[in-house]
């Protein structure tokens, strides 16, 4: 059999089988057959995993049928695949009929599996002034499905953090299971100092599955802060010529962390040790400047010494610029130290270790005569006959007559022979410069053209030598704080600096009070510039004015168009009213009312009388107020009697009655009220007024009359008149109510007299003594 060649073979496969499946088992997945049927006493065996080896009793098959079973759900994670031996045997001698063939079992995968991340909790550490980008935080996740298939491909987010800012990210790299956390932005250590970050991984399986990792990231200080000075100005005091001394300390504020290289400062010189004469150390546990004299100055070169020093720290300073990236950082700090220089004794010093000096043996002493010719300053005499050469007076050494601080000085020596000898010898006097002047303004006076620039240039000059002159230091003097809002002195520095406008300044002349000290801080009690802004009109002066302008503008055109336009309507008005007929109106001339009114009649009259009454005839008269544009014609009221008197007063004659009438004289003003039936009329006396008067001529020679007979009896009654005055009513009335308007609510009962206040009884015991002089009681 063994030899014998068969067409066909056992027909094997793969089969596939889905992970996880949730049966009913046992369950049939494939059946076993052979198409050679030479008999039918055969069996079928299967052997391998899953059934003789690990894992145990997953597959069977029936030994008749061929049917192949699985008995339970298979996780793909543990077991991908099967490879089962499969053998036909002879059912009585269970022999193998055929060679031992074999079939694989794939395990289909399914999305059981959500990825995770190497490491539940992280934590990281960061530098704040890491630049923006990638973090050093990786994170490594894995996903147990199948590889290579949506099920184990994810990717990793952030699904929250705290605080939000600045913005966190992740990047990761493409088909691999790496992620890199980033940001956006910058960190600040002064707001906040730890983050917790919330990571997700989730595959692209359906349903898709994740899971969470949580990032705990610390943030750690760095030099965000630049040093500063507590102190703007220092001042100490050094003996000449004294070394290996500590002078002061130098102390700063810092407000990052403590004992770290962005905490820690460093000095350093910037004007003043050219000399190398100080050095400056850090002290580590407090920050201070250590300032030490290293090599002595001379008291004789140097009475005063100004140190310029800066500080920053070790680390680099690190600015964060807004919305991301690295902003320039400001310049360092600075202050000022003035040092004086103590003088002590020194020791003598011969400038010749040997001096040669000739004499003839045997001269007899005081032979020789010495006098000065040439002293251009006369400071300084000479004893004729020792030669001594004394000073007079104080030599300055910016005098016209020093040449390059030398003072030459000739001096004759004349002997007394015959002839007598001449000789001369030249004195150079060699001044050393002490610092005897105030530096000062080239010009006080400058041009900003404000159209081009916001910024002059200062010169400054100082008739002393280094160290006692520039480079010179400028302040603007005083605190006025509009004064510092307005200028600013950059730099500040020099033998020429610059006077900055802040703002934008009207045209005008401005007065900047300065205070400019040299190197050893010596300045005068403060100089002012005048600074002129004007337009210069693109050059380097002001323009001068422009010529006026003889163009008529806009506004100027329209105004004389209306007036031509009102001139026309006047002329129309005018024309129009000249083609009405006159009409005249016969008026009585009268001065018209005045407000001038006579007060100081306080007399008391006698009893009452009435006196003769004047019948006149009734009669109706119109008044016409003219106030120059109109003529109103008003009705008067009708006067069926008067009582009337008169009185002498200033020359006129006036008249007053209960309603007193109008006259036409020349020269007279007159107050006017009218009554009739009991009321009044009240006629304005503020404007002038012309009456026509209808009345017929004899009535008026019939009032006149009645008036003079009057009058001519006014003089011979025995009796003086008695008359109320009545007054132009000139205001409102007491805004008081009215008593009569009062009531009680107690009606007529009078009962409450009885029982008075305490105060109302001694008032009316006070009230009930005597009167002295009478009998009477009040």
């Amino acid at each position: 059999d063994l030899l014998q060649r068969s067409k066909r073979r056992w027909v094997l496969s793969t089969i596939e089988l889905a992970e996880e499946d949730k049966g009913p088992f046992p369950k049939m997945i494939t059946q076993m057959f052979n198409d050679r049927k030479k008999e039918d006493n055969h069996m079928f065996n299967i052997s391998g995993m899953g059934v003789t080896e690990k894992p145990f009793d997953v597959f069977s098959i029936k030994p008749f049928t061929g049917e192949v079973y699985v008995h339970s759900s298979i996780d793909r994670e543990k077991y991908p695949w099967f490879h089962i031996k499969f053998d036909i045997l002879n059912k009585d001698t269970n022999k193998p009929l055929d060679l031992t063939l074999s079939f694989d079992v794939d395990i289909i995968d399914i999305n059981d599996n959500a990825p995770t991340f190497d490491h539940k909790v992280m934590r990281a550490s960061v530098k704040e002034n890491v630049p923006e980008g990638l973090l050093p935080v990786r994170l490594q996740a894995r996903d147990m499905d199948q590889e290579n298939t949506i099920n184990s491909t994810f990717t990793i987010s952030i699904l929250s953090q705290e605080p939000k800012e600045p913005k966190l990210k992740i990047d990761q790299t493409p088909e691999t299971t790496i992620g890199q956390l980033a940001f956006e932005g910058c960190f600040n250590y002064d707001e906040v100092k730890n983050y917790k970050v919330i990571v997700k991984v989730e595959d692209h399986g359906k349903p898709p599955l994740s899971s969470t990792a949580v990032i705990n990231l610390k943030i750690l200080d760095s030099n965000s802060h630049l040093p500063t000075f507590k102190e703007r100005e220092y001042s100490g005091q050094v003996k000449e010529m004294e070394i290996n001394k500590e002078i002061l300390r130098l102390a700063v504020d810092d407000k990052d962390t403590p004992k770290t290289p962005g905490w820690r400062a460093k000095y350093f010189f910037i004007k003043g040790n050219e000399e190398n004469n100080y050095k400056i150390t850090t002290d580590p546990d407090t920050n201070e400047g250590i300032l030490t004299v290293i090599k002595g100055k001379d008291f004789e070169r140097t009475t005063m010494n100004i140190l310029q020093i800066g500080v920053e720290n070790e680390e680099s300073l690190y600015l964060c610029k807004k919305g991301g990236g690295t902003a320039l950082p400001p310049s360092p700090d600075t202050t000022n130290i003035s040092l004086n220089i103590i003088d002590v004794n020194d020791a003598p010093v011969f400038e010749k270790k040997v001096a040669d000096v000739y004499q003839k043996e045997e001269d007899k002493p005081g032979e020789t005569l010495y006098e000065i010719l040439e002293d251009p300053a006369h400071w300084v005499s000479i004893d004729a006959k020792t030669g001594v050469t004394k000073t007079v007076a104080k030599m300055d050494r910016e005098s016209p007559y020093v040449n390059g601080s030398v003072y030459k000085i000739v001096v004759a020596a004349i002997d007394n022979g015959q002839p007598p000898a001449t000789a001369t010898s030249t004195i150079l006097v060699h001044l050393r410069d002490i610092n005897d002047n105030i530096p000062g303004l080239v010009s006080d006076s400058v041009v900003m053209c404000a159209d081009t620039a916001n910024k002059v240039v200062l010169h400054a000059t100082d008739k002393d030598l280094d160290p006692f002159s520039g480079p010179f230091s400028f302040f603007l003097l005083g605190k006025d704080k509009a004064l510092k809002e307005t200028w600013k002195i950059d730099p500040a520095t020099g033998q020429q600096v610059g006077l900055v406008a802040l703002k934008s300044l009207p045209y005008g002349n401005y007065s900047v009070p300065l205070v400019i000290q040299d190197q050893q801080g010596v300045g005068g009690g403060g100089t002012v510039v005048s600074v002129v802004v004007c337009d210069c009109d693109g050059g380097t002066a002001c323009r001068g004015k422009r010529p006026l302008s003889k163009a008529m503008g806009s506004a100027a055109i329209g105004l004389l168009f209306a007036a031509l336009l009102l001139l026309l309507l006047m002329l129309l008005f005018l024309c129009q009213c000249a083609g009405k007929q006159f009409q005249h109106n016969p008026i009585t001339l009268d001065d018209g009312n005045q407000t001038l009114i006579k007060y100081n009649e306080e007399g008391g009259g006698s009893a009452c009388k009435t006196g003769p009454t004047t019948f006149l005839r009734n009669h109706t008269s119109s008044v016409t107020a003219t106030d120059g544009v109109k003529l109103n014609s008003e009705p008067t009221y009708q006067i069926t009697s008067q009582e009337e008197r008169s009185y002498q007063t200033s020359g006129h004659m006036m008249m007053d009655s209960m309603g007193s009438q109008k006259q036409p004289q020349p020269q007279q003003q007159r107050d006017t009220l009218r009554s009739q039936g009991g009321q009044m009329g009240n006629m304005s006396t503020s404007g002038k007024y012309a009456h026509a008067s209808n009345m017929h001529s004899d009535h008026l020679i019939a009032e006149h009359l009645d008036n003079k007979l009057y009058a001519m009896l006014d003089g011979n009654v025995d009796y003086p008149l008695y008359h109320p005055i009545e007054f132009s009513y000139e205001g409102q009335g007491s805004k008081c109510q009215s008593l009569d308007q009062l009531s009680l609510d107690l009606g007529d009962n009078l009962d409450f007299l009885n029982n008075l206040d305490p105060k109302f009884k001694t008032l009316g015991v006070l009230c009930g003594q005597d009167v002295p002089g009478r009998n009477k009681q009040l």
